[in-house]
């Protein structure tokens, strides 16, 4: 068995700020990337920043790795810690500033669909027994909190706002599990499931500005993603993603970090 690209899409949060999602698939296995905002200006990786190198580094990682996916996730881990020290430039201010992402990644192994990921990219997998999320199902209720928390209106600004800045950086210093330039703890942190698979089966993978269709803004359950997105395809869930976003753009009804989030996604069929 193998992927078939079905359809992808990766729009960025603002026109004239760098998308920092990367998705990709290759013949046995895929993936989708989330680079975690920067919350200070670029010069610690060059004049470009932390999240869009972290990106790009992962993204080729992938890219060239095969076998089984424990071991392309070994080698991106690897691959980017090695990277990290001999692109960096300086020592890093604070743990906030060193680059982080959430990925999810799958691949197909023998008769199972295995599935990788860290923090909050989001696959959902169409198969014989159902729809189901092979990652945990999308929740953002805690980060909806903190951002009311710090007023009305607040994500309509963007995240340069100094109190949005200190809350942001505050809560990077916070343990988390991500992928980041620290080999180990990408290792550490990083979950596996698996589900059985055969020919015909779909898989999306989405990072979490795509999937706030379920968990912000709760336009669809799985069932009827499934059902629109056949139907109408990726392109018209991403308008009426920044559909909702543009009707909302104060942040008033869906308390938010930012008015639209980087959002992007890819959709294989087995073959």
């Amino acid at each position: 068995m193998h992927f078939d690209l079905i359809q992808s899409l990766s729009l960025a949060g603002k026109h004239d700020v760098p998308n920092d999602d990367r998705i990709g698939s290759a013949d046995r296995h895929a993936w989708v990337i989330d680079g975690a905002t920067d919350l200070g200006a670029p010069g610690l990786l060059g004049e470009r920043g932390g999240a869009a190198w972290l990106s790009a580094t992962a993204q080729r990682a992938f890219a060239n790795a095969s076998g089984p996916l424990r071991e392309v996730c070994e080698t991106v881990f690897d691959t980017i810690a090695q990277a990290y020290r001999q692109d960096r430039r300086r020592e890093p201010v604070a743990t906030w500033e060193l680059p982080r992402a959430a990925f999810a990644a799958v691949a197909i192994e023998g008769e199972e669909l295995v599935c990788a990921h860290l923090a909050d990219c989001v696959v959902l997998h169409r198969g014989a027994q159902g729809i189901r999320f092979l990652t945990p199902e999308p929740d953002r209720e805690a980060e909806q909190a903190e951002a009311a928390a710090l007023g009305p209106g607040t994500g309509a600004h963007g995240v340069r706002t100094p109190a949005v800045l200190a809350d942001r950086r505050a809560s990077r210093e916070r343990p988390r599990a991500v992928l980041g330039v620290d080999a180990d703890l990408s290792r550490e942190g990083t979950l596996y499931s698996h589900a059985p698979v055969a020919v015909g089966d779909d898989v999306l993978l989405m990072s979490d500005g795509f999937a706030a269709l379920f968990d912000t803004y709760r336009a669809y359950e799985p069932a009827g993603f499934f059902k629109r997105l056949q139907s109408h395809g990726l392109d018209d869930l991403a308008r009426t993603l920044r559909g909702i976003e543009q009707d909302d753009a104060a942040c008033l009804r869906y308390p938010r970090f930012k008015m639209s989030d980087d959002a992007s996604a890819i959709w294989l069929r087995v073959g």
